[in-house]
């Protein structure tokens, strides 16, 4: 056995993380750790590549039983992991990443021609055309991922564990890292795989071990696993449906931008409408400037020409909390780097956008109590689990950290809601929750903006799609028309726009360079 796990508990203050698992891998396998957010996938890899302890338990690699296993060792051991959350620095070039702490030497002095021959031949194989001397602050959120799984396989491993490897990939960069996991396991090389796709799982998985709340439900064959069965085992019911039924019923428009652009070009006439009563997607590739229409509207970019209006007034979009004030509210894509403050209290991160209301700190002191009695309603009406609002936000998994970011939305009176990626990198379980939430407030009457990568999504959750492609808005499809393979034409610049939006709205404001 090319590592095995016996018997291994984590116990953490008031939760059982762990609690006495068993897990194997074999060589030439991909053995899919599947679960809930919180389940306890992240805890085992974490102790599978040396970064926590176990209370409880054994390893052994290669049938050698392995004690004190720290970062150092297991990469000694053959051991590489590429997790969820970016390992990089963002002031480092591409190759100084890659080989950060793992540096080629030439008669003691740094060889960076055979660091940059290694690092094209781990890329190549890879399919990624990424410049070794580009700065990562300056990559997309994408190409970081490509960068962690260059500086995993940089080394000879036998054992490659990878935590939701392609949450921040497109489709076809997905497919790519698939066909390195396919050609990695014929060569021998044990993958432990942790994902909620369950397209990757039917694609990839020789086994699959389900935990739920820290208990081991059972292992069972790629082969025999169905999105029922899983679902079944992962939650512990029966989901009948992924998306819920979407009542839309347009009514009047509560957001509408035209000739919306950036300075930098990222964005070119953008114009769109979502309606009260209806949510409306944005589809496109990464990268072509759908999360930079949700940015700028909010405020967060800087506009150099458009309209506006929310609610049928013109706005002046210069700041997240004028937008607030406006009755908008948006939730961003990387919601660890933007949305929270991770070592903050739960009540901290989800009240932090409604400070300014009378009845919570308005009037310059903070009522404690109201604060916590409303924070505590919205984390009760979003399921939180565990329910204690004091518990830092670094505390909780992917899908609760989520749903602290989305309990915003409900503390104070708002018109738009604009999400964007909204179920990025959590469980079906969670992402059901999330699609409830917004299927709730569409059917309150409030008008909802997706951004989303995730071409389902979109498709069964929109009124009508707008699809981008280099920074413009190519088509706007409704009903019949909104269809896989008109989204996908969409994608590759064929521009064709079924109907002309209603951007127009009585008030809008044409914005030049604003200040």
């Amino acid at each position: 056995m090319l590592l095995q796990a016996t018997g291994i508990s984590k116990i953490y203050p008031g939760v059982t993380a762990l609690d006495r698992i068993d897990f194997d891998l074999k060589a030439g396998e991909v053995h899919v750790l599947f679960g809930e957010n919180g389940a306890g996938k992240s805890t085992m890899i974490g102790i599978l590549s040396g970064l926590r302890s176990p209370d409880s338990g054994s390893l052994a690699v290669n049938d050698r039983p392995v004690r004190n296993l720290d970062p150092q060792k297991a990469r000694e051991m053959g051991i590489a992991a590429v997790f969820q959350e970016f390992s990089l620095v963002p002031s480092l070039s591409v190759l100084d990443n890659i080989f950060l702490g793992r540096e080629i030497t030439r008669f003691g002095r740094i060889d960076r021609r055979a660091m940059a021959r290694r690092a094209r031949v781990v890329l190549d194989e890879l399919g990624y055309d990424i410049p070794l001397h580009a700065m990562v602050a300056g990559l997309s959120r994408a190409h970081m991922q490509m960068v962690e799984i260059a500086k995993a396989l940089i080394v000879d491993a036998c054992v490659l564990i990878l935590d939701e490897p392609t949450a921040s990939l497109t489709d076809s960069e997905a497919d790519q890292l698939l066909a390195v996991v396919h050609r990695l396991r014929e060569r021998g090389v044990g993958i432990i795989y942790v994902s909620h796709r369950l397209r990757e799982i039917r694609a990839l998985a020789d086994r699959i071990t389900v935990l739920r709340s820290g208990t081991l439900v059972g292992t069972i064959t790629g082969v025999d696993a169905t999105e029922e069965r899983l679902v079944e085992m992962m939650t512990g019911r029966k989901i009948d449906a992924l998306f819920p039924e979407m009542r839309h019923r347009p009514k009047e428009v509560g957001l509408a931008v035209e000739g919306l652009s950036l300075a930098d070009g990222r964005l070119t006439d953008i114009a769109l409408t979502v309606r009260r009563g209806e949510a409306v997607g944005i589809a496109g590739l990464v990268g072509c400037g759908k999360s930079e229409v949700g940015r700028a509207v909010f405020g967060v970019e800087r506009l150099s020409a458009g309209r506006v209006t929310v609610g049928g007034r013109a706005v002046r979009p210069r700041s997240p909390r004028q937008m607030l004030r406006e009755g908008l509210c948006y939730f961003p894509s990387d919601r660890n780097a933007e949305g929270l403050a991770l070592e903050r209290p739960i009540v901290e991160s989800c009240s932090m956008a409604a400070l300014d209301l009378p009845h919570l700190g308005g009037s310059g002191w903070l009522r404690r109590s109201a604060e916590n009695a409303r924070v505590a309603e919205a984390m009760k009406r979003l399921a939180l689990r565990p329910p204690a609002i004091t518990a830092p936000v670094a505390s909780l998994s992917g899908g609760n950290r989520q749903k602290v970011m989305l309990g915003r939305g409900l503390l104070r009176d708002l018109d738009v809601y604009i999400f964007d990626e909204p179920t990025v990198g959590i469980d079906v379980g969670a992402k059901v929750e999330v699609y409830r939430f917004i299927a709730d407030l569409v059917e309150a009457g409030a008008a909802v903006l997706i951004i989303s990568s995730e071409l389902p999504e979109i498709l069964a959750l929109s009124n009508r799609i707008y699809v981008m492609h280099e920074g413009r808005i190519v088509r706007e499809l409704e009903g019949k028309d909104a269809t896989e393979a008109n989204v996908l034409t969409g994608f590759f610049g064929r521009e064709e726009r079924a109907h002309a939006p209603a951007a127009h709205a009585a008030g809008a404001v044409e914005v030049r360079a604003w200040a």
